[in-house]
């Protein structure tokens, strides 16, 4: 495969995966005030999962490593189909959003609010 070719293959793979993810972690919070627990919890697990890998990876995705043998771009967005900005700062948006999702989770959860 020609290292173009085999570079938008790998941009695509990981901008469907971040697609799936990102659609989990904001989808948490409208779940939970739903009272849609089980959904919203499979969501959550779903997510855990992800940062578990990103975890043992050196909070980096997978992926990235795989992209870059066919780039020398190191712009936050060469092994994602995302706006540099949001590729930069992905980890701070989505981790905050997810943890007002499990707030907002817990608290329906346990009937605060």
């Amino acid at each position: 495969m020609e290292r173009t070719s085999a570079l938008r293959a790998v941009r695509l793979l990981h901008t469907v995966v971040w697609a799936g993810f990102a659609s989990c972690v904001v989808v948490i919070p409208f779940l939970a005030w739903a009272r849609q627990f089980r959904p919203a919890v499979i969501a959550s697990a779903a997510v855990m999962v992800e940062v578990g890998i990103l975890a043992w990876n050196g909070w980096r995705c997978p992926l990235t490593p795989i992209a870059a043998r066919y780039t020398e771009d190191r712009r936050p967005n060469f092994d994602i189909y995302l706006p540099e900005w949001l590729a930069r700062y992905n980890k701070e948006i989505f981790g905050s959003l997810y943890v007002g999702g499990l707030a907002t989770l817990l608290g329906r959860w346990m009937g605060w609010f």
